[in-house]
C-alpha cells in the first residue's frame, strides 16, 4: 500500500514523490518514508504520537485520498480486503482495472 508521510497524513503517492525521492528515518527497526525532510524533522520531536494518529489510516487505490479506516468501505480483492474512501466510482474503477491501481500504489 501507499505509503503516508507519518508527520501531516499525506499519502507520497497523491503528492508525487516516490519510494527513492522520499524523506527517510528508521524506528523500531522499520523504514518510514515522508513527504519531505521538514516532516521528518518534526517527526523526530513526538514520533509516537505521530505513529498513533495515523496507524488506522489507509490510501484509497482509486483516488488517493487519505481516510481513517473506519470511515471506508472494503471489497474483497484476490482474498484481500482493500480499503476506498466511501465513493462508489472509486470501487467501479478499481474493479475495472485494479492490476494497475494496485501497481501504482507499490511504487
Amino acid at each position: 500500500m501507499s505509503p503516508i508521510c507519518p508527520t501531516c497524513g499525506c499519502s507520497l503517492v497523491r503528492l508525487g514523490i516516490n519510494r527513492g525521492e522520499a524523506a527517510r528515518t528508521e524506528r523500531g527497526g522499520r523504514e518510514l518514508l515522508f513527504c519531505c525532510q521538514g516532516c521528518a524533522d518534526l517527526f523526530g520531536e513526538n514520533p509516537d504520537q505521530f505513529l498513533d494518529e495515523i496507524r488506522h489510516w489507509i490510501v484509497c487505490p482509486t483516488c488517493l485520498a487519505e481516510k481513517p479506516k473506519h470511515l471506508t468501505v472494503s471489497i474483497s480483492h484476490e482474498g484481500q480486503q482493500v480499503h476506498f474512501c466511501r465513493c462508489p466510482r472509486c470501487v467501479d474503477e478499481f474493479r475495472r482495472r485494479p492490476a494497475e491501481l494496485l501497481e501504482r500504489l507499490s511504487a
